[in-house]
């Protein structure tokens, strides 16, 4: 087996059973991408079984603190079974569920989502691609599903010196597939939709939002960033559980085929096409020209895409997420609410409340935060991986 040696002091990240290994933190020994390695602390002592990447920052990612434990295919698929039998206790509405997700679940790299009968896994770390036969099989064998399509090709595959992977692993057919949320129904393209196929993260915010819109009754909503109309449909399922039929909602996106679904998803559920319109614009420019014409909303979501990856983008994207903040906290109607949402790793959930403060005071608005919002139960933070914290929300109610 072989080994790599901390420098003094580095072990301490480690001990506490935080996962990652950077390059800066290693004082000699390597091995090819992907392989286990045992990691010392710099007097020899024991600390992690590790796959090694020799491309990434993330120089190893630990996969045990026990140094009797072997690293093997009973031990992914012992890690996989834990993974899985957790999401049976968590309180999840839909038949699309996330299985893995990565170092939350003792599995670096990894990111399963389930769409009904089909699973789409992620392959995303130099460990998880050298054991992504074996996953594969435990994956099918543990779920009793056949069908496996790899979406391997996300930005940090690069990082890892990886090449992107897409395609089926395990079976085949249709990559288009409709899944159940709550009371709604979906679709979703596993090969090319966002991420795995769908936004599985922000299930619970949408429902949250439904019962919101719901309160609020015939209400005047926006969405903005709205992708394929997630949100867009659960405020339409907000107004028609409050019993009203004057209530409307503009959803706002710069890509054509998302928002072609959204309005697919709009006459899925059975709302009136009116009831809905759907915007191929910029949504910077689209907030300011509805403040220039008065314009005025009930209801507003802010979900933008990640605006900074890492903490060295993190003083640009500050200043994109104040000025759309400031824009929304200015079209909202008093005791209107905004579900505003980071899912940037480099903006903490601290920084994140501090930006939409100073979007208040620049609006000259104040309101009630009434909630915080984070990501659905089956994607974990956990106590040793505070990292898994990326997706941040805040629900402010205007005064």
């Amino acid at each position: 087996m072989k080994t790599i040696r901390l420098r003094e002091g580095k072990e301490k990240s480690l001990l506490r059973r935080h996962p990652w290994v950077f390059e800066s933190a290693i004082a000699r020994g390597g091995a090819d991408a992907g392989e286990t390695v045992r990691v010392e602390a710099a007097n020899g002592d024991f600390l992690a079984w590790a796959a090694f990447s020799p491309a990434s920052r993330i120089r190893a990612r630990a996969w045990s603190f026990d140094a009797e434990q072997r690293i093997d295919a009973a031990f992914l698929r012992a890690q996989l079974e834990r993974a899985i039998a957790a999401r049976s206790r968590f309180d999840i509405r839909s038949d699309g569920l996330r299985l893995v997700h990565g170092e939350s679940d003792g599995l670096p790299g990894l990111v399963v989502d389930r769409y009904g009968d089909t699973l789409v896994a992620q392959f995303g770390s130099a460990g998880a691609e050298r054991w992504k036969a074996q996953l594969a099989d435990a994956l099918c064998g543990i779920t009793g599903l056949t069908r496996l399509y790899e979406r391997s090709d996300a930005s940090v595959r690069g990082l890892e010196g990886l090449p992107e992977a897409t395609g089926w692993l395990r079976g085949d057919g249709p990559t288009e597939l409709t899944i159940t949320e709550h009371d709604w129904r979906l679709t979703l393209d596993v090969a090319t939709g966002h991420k795995t196929g769908f936004y599985l993260d922000q299930r619970d915010s949408r429902k949250r939002f439904a019962d919101t819109v719901q309160r609020l009754g015939s209400a005047r909503v926006l969405n903005c960033y709205c992708y394929t109309g997630g949100f867009t449909v659960a405020a339409l399922a907000g107004m028609r559980a409050a019993g009203t039929t004057g209530g409307h909602v503009t959803s706002i996106d710069s890509s054509g085929p998302a928002l072609a679904r959204a309005a697919a998803h709009v006459a899925l559920n059975g709302f009136a096409a009116d009831q809905a319109d759907f915007l191929d614009a910029d949504v910077n420019a689209s907030l300011r020209r509805f403040a220039t014409e008065g314009r005025r909303f009930d209801a507003i979501v802010l979900d933008p895409p990640k605006f900074a990856p890492t903490a060295a983008h993190a003083e640009r994207a500050a200043r994109a997420y104040k000025d759309i903040n400031r824009l929304a906290l200015g079209l909202l109607e008093p005791g209107g609410v905004l579900f505003t949402y980071s899912c940037s790793g480099g903006i903490p959930a601290e920084l994140f409340h501090k930006i939409v403060a100073g979007a208040g005071m620049d609006a000259k608005v104040d309101g009630y935060i009434t909630d915080r919002m984070g990501g659905a139960p089956d994607h974990p933070m956990t106590i040793n991986f505070p990292e898994g914290e990326y997706l941040k929300g805040l629900v402010v109610m205007r005064r």
